[in-house]
């Protein structure tokens, strides 16, 4: 029997982020279930003044862009280039992904001039920044989409209240294992002149208002009074003026007790970070899911979360992480003294860790989203 041909339009690498990464992990998990994946990748979303440029560093499920793929999502006489390498393509279905409305009318051309099936890999509904275009992207998304798959069952319930005559497949986030080889702790903490007892705390990835790094920070001193020595380390790419964050640093006193390390972090950098840490906080204000909590999974790290959108069904409280009571500083802090008084008992956190790590595996989801898929084109 022909397998499946599936073309799968998303950002790939080099565009950096998570998306990039997940869609990469996804089509190779994809391919080992034997279908026949076509990547269409995206070459730019956004202007490089946004953007601000592609990846650092290499992945072992990374390729590079081919130059028949000029796919610029804010030139649209790029999309009419893709619309004839779809049709070459000729495949049976699309799965695109989608997190952002900015994408809608795009895909929304492309199912206009192909008349090709799209299914929607749903990582978000709507922006983390509410846009004013929003309601009218979302009518585009009901016209083009045959179908959904979501990755938490915040967004599973969304998208069925508002659309709820399209099909959806509710799933979850898989799991990012860790990639190359991982430094031992002794050796993380030397290289970012951390010391060998203090509790280290990590705050990674993109910094953007919902996720609330400032709750992080004002719940530092409270936190502070629970262990002076504990340690709070920041990596990732500012979208804010990282000037407005080392202000607060200095208002809250708290200079001594918080590294920051701007910019997009490489894959040797990520791996020195999260074997240093003790824990991963996630302080969201909203979320639907995260790609670093899957992150810290991996890497056997604790998180802790604030019951922000789909956070608290990615965590077992007491056993794979800490839920805060709400999303404030208060709360941020309380968890924070919760993980403090349960650091002795970080083997069976790890343990627990370990067996969660099982239920979230890209073949499941693979799997999963393939039948789907499948069942999609039976539906024509």
């Amino acid at each position: 029997m022909k397998p499946l041909r599936i073309a799968f339009i998303t950002p790939f690498f080099p565009l950096k982020g998570g998306i990039a990464r997940f869609s990469g992990l996804l089509r190779d998990a994809l391919r080992d279930r034997g279908y026949e994946v076509v990547s269409v990748a995206f070459k730019a979303l956004y202007p490089e003044f946004l953007s601000q440029g592609a990846a650092e560093g290499t992945h072992a499920h990374d390729t590079v862009v081919p130059d028949e793929v000029r796919l610029v999502l804010y030139n649209p006489f790029s999309w009419f280039g893709t619309v004839r390498l779809i049709r070459a393509l000729n495949p049976d279905i699309l799965l695109v992904s989608y997190w952002t409305g900015v994408l809608a009318p795009f895909y929304y051309v492309l199912h206009s001039l192909t008349g090709i099936r799209i299914v929607v890999l749903l990582h978000n509904l709507s922006s983390h920044e509410s846009l004013f275009f929003d309601p009218f992207m979302r009518l585009l998304l009901s016209a083009f989409a045959d179908g959904f798959v979501t990755l938490s069952k915040t967004v599973f319930q969304e998208v069925s209240a508002a659309m709820p005559e399209i099909p959806v497949l509710p799933l979850f986030h898989p799991i990012y294992e860790p990639e190359g080889e991982i430094p031992s702790m002794h050796d993380s903490r030397r290289a970012l002149h951390l010391g060998e007892e203090p509790p280290v705390l990590l705050f990674f990835g993109y910094v953007r208002p919902y996720k609330g790094l400032d709750l992080l920070l004002r719940a530092m001193p409270e936190i502070l009074q629970r262990d002076p020595a504990l340690r709070l380390v920041v990596a990732g790419q500012f979208f804010d003026n990282p000037l407005k964050y080392k202000r607060l640093i200095e208002k809250l006193g708290i200079v001594g007790s918080v590294d920051l390390y701007p910019g997009y972090v490489s894959r040797e950098r990520t791996a020195l970070f999260f074997a240093a840490a003790d824990a991963v906080v996630l302080p969201y204000r909203s979320a639907t899911q995260s790609g670093v909590a899957q992150l810290a999974y991996g890497h056997g790290l604790p998180v802790i979360v604030t019951p922000a959108g789909s956070l608290p069904e990615i965590v077992r409280h007491g056993e794979t992480g800490w839920v805060a009571r709400d999303c404030s500083s208060g709360g941020v802090a309380a968890a924070v003294g919760e993980f403090l008084e349960n650091r002795k008992n970080l083997m069976s956190v790890r343990s627990a860790i370990e067996t969660f790590r099982h239920d979230f595996s890209w073949e499941a989801f693979a799997a999963a989203t393939g039948d789907f898929l499948e069942a999609e084109i039976s539906r024509r």
